[in-house]
């Protein structure tokens, strides 16, 4: 059996709980780059996706998707989007 009718015991939740092999696929061959790609915390969102403009002493400078942030954190890729087992992930925050 495929993976895809393996969720099928999920009923309506399965399209949440894993991405589709399309979309798996897709986000494979996404580019991503580990240095840059960041998490910032964010007030109302938990966490929006960022990445590093550039570093100075003391100093991170991150274009976000909303807004000017201050903590960040490394980001996964996006690979690892609705992955089953935590323990293959990079980064756990």
């Amino acid at each position: 059996a495929s993976a895809d009718s393996e969720m099928a015991v999920f009923g309506e939740a399965a399209p949440y709980l894993r991405k589709s092999e399309k979309e798996r696929i897709a986000a494979q061959n996404k580019p991503f780059d580990a240095k840059t790609s960041v998490f910032v915390a964010h007030p109302k969102e938990s966490f929006v996706k960022g990445t590093i403009q550039s570093r100075e002493t003391g100093k991170v400078t991150v274009k976000t998707e909303g807004g000017e942030e201050d903590q960040i954190f490394s980001m996964n890729p996006p690979k690892y989007d609705k992955i089953e087992d935590m323990a293959m992930m990079t980064h756990l925050h």
